[in-house]
């Protein structure tokens, strides 16, 4: 197939190809979860939190609430995978024990080694829990220079952290985005009730199978990323999948390496290669979107190389501190660097990147402009002012195309 139609294929299989006919209901928010398999979590929020922000791109206006709501009802549930994310229920055990086993996270590197040198504390800790029920790290915040009654705050914070990587404390809620940790016995009761568990070798294919089906296609070496398993996978890995027909091997226009495809994407596949998928859909992804947190794949699949600058130092920035990539009908055409200033109701675009090679169509603009209007009166910021764009003129004629978004 050609490269613009496994694009789509991929944005197809994460739901962003064309945007949703339905208003959101807390039904297609877990459907969007378990489709994407895991949801990044991260905290910074100069614009909407990254996990807020996915889901948006993807359903559109929503309240945020639902996320939250999702895990106090035990919908989805926080563990270490790419990075700390949310995964749908269905998947805890498999987590579980691909946590325990094989995956070499360094969050659980370093739990390891607070198990290793300071179980006594943890096992205090997690009696404490047990009898007085769930707790914050700030519930052990230091006060005037002094301790709490019992431990400093960042033992605290490093205690907590380390049951909950190895899974005996889990997240039951949270409070303004603060993590809430409880026993896992009384988060997921489940857990106990729990049946035979599978070995760690179907646990390793069932999260390959999951990498493949959540990018809808991809090569090889690209799908130990989405789930952060190790090692790098070569195409011999991918062997006995095929021959059972749950991948298919495909070819890319312009790829040296076979792509694979999820056998249950297999009508998306026919719709590839009959050049029949078609993009619609405009929106601002967040850095932490699944479709560009592979810097390799986002520079094969969309000649886009996006590195996320917010940890690099302001002097060697160059497109800014927390930046939007621009999903324009198919494409990443450009960056934007925003921030909601909530109090006074204002969306401010600091600065739009354009890609460089090619102009922008006046339908590609109108797009973008909606698209960012959108943004603005989903974060209730719906006045929204541009500080600078590149190339300059591109300024104008998005706040020409602002004063006609819907």
């Amino acid at each position: 197939m050609p490269l613009q139609q496994a694009r789509c294929l991929q944005l197809a299989a994460q739901g962003l190809l064309q945007p949703t006919a339905r208003t959101a209901t807390r039904g297609a928010l877990r459907a969007c979860i378990a489709r994407m398999g895991l949801l990044q979590i991260d905290t910074i929020h100069v614009v909407a939190r990254s996990p807020y922000l996915v889901l948006f791109s993807r359903l559109g206006p929503y309240p945020q609430s639902w996320l939250d709501e999702a895990l106090t009802k035990g919908e989805v549930f926080e563990t270490w995978a790419h990075e700390a994310c949310f995964a749908p229920i269905d998947d805890l055990n498999a987590h579980r024990l691909f946590n325990r086993e094989t995956r070499k996270h360094w969050g659980l590197v370093n739990a390891q080694k607070s198990h290793a040198q300071q179980r006594a504390e943890l096992d205090k800790l997690l009696a404490h829990i047990r009898d007085n029920g769930p707790v914050k790290t700030s519930d052990f915040e230091r006060t005037e220079g002094k301790g709490s009654a019992w431990w400093g705050w960042k033992d605290e914070k490093r205690w907590l952290e380390a049951l909950f990587a190895t899974g005996e404390l889990m997240v039951a809620r949270r409070e303004k985005f603060q993590r809430v940790y409880d026993l896992a016995e009384r988060v997921a009761p489940q857990l106990a009730a729990s049946l035979e568990a599978p070995t760690p070798g179907q646990v390793r294919n069932r999260f390959i199978e999951k990498s493949v089906a959540a990018l809808g296609i991809t090569q090889a070496r690209w799908v130990h990323d989405y789930y952060r398993s190790k090692p790098r996978l070569k195409d011999a890995d991918l062997d006995a999948l095929v021959e059972q027909g749950n991948l298919l091997r495909v070819r890319v226009d312009g790829w040296d390496a076979p792509a694979y495809v999820h056998a249950s994407q297999a009508a998306l596949l026919k719709k590839a290669i009959a050049g029949k998928l078609l993009p619609t859909h405009t929106a601002l992804l967040s850095p932490f979107d699944p479709i560009v947190w592979d810097r390799e794949r986002a520079l094969a699949m969309f000649d886009f190389d996006y590195r996320l600058e917010c940890y690099t130092p302001e002097a060697k920035r160059v497109h800014g501190y927390f930046v939007l990539p621009i999903l324009c009908r198919g494409e990443l055409i450009g960056r934007l660097d925003a921030k909601a200033h909530r109090a006074e109701g204002v969306f401010e675009v600091k600065a739009l990147h354009a890609q460089s090679g090619a102009a922008w169509t006046e339908s590609q603009i109108a797009d973008v402009a909606q698209a960012i209007q959108r943004c603005a009166n989903w974060h209730a910021t719906p006045k929204v002012t541009i500080s600078q764009t590149r190339p300059a003129k591109l300024a104008a004629a998005l706040k020409r195309a602002l004063r006609d978004a819907p």
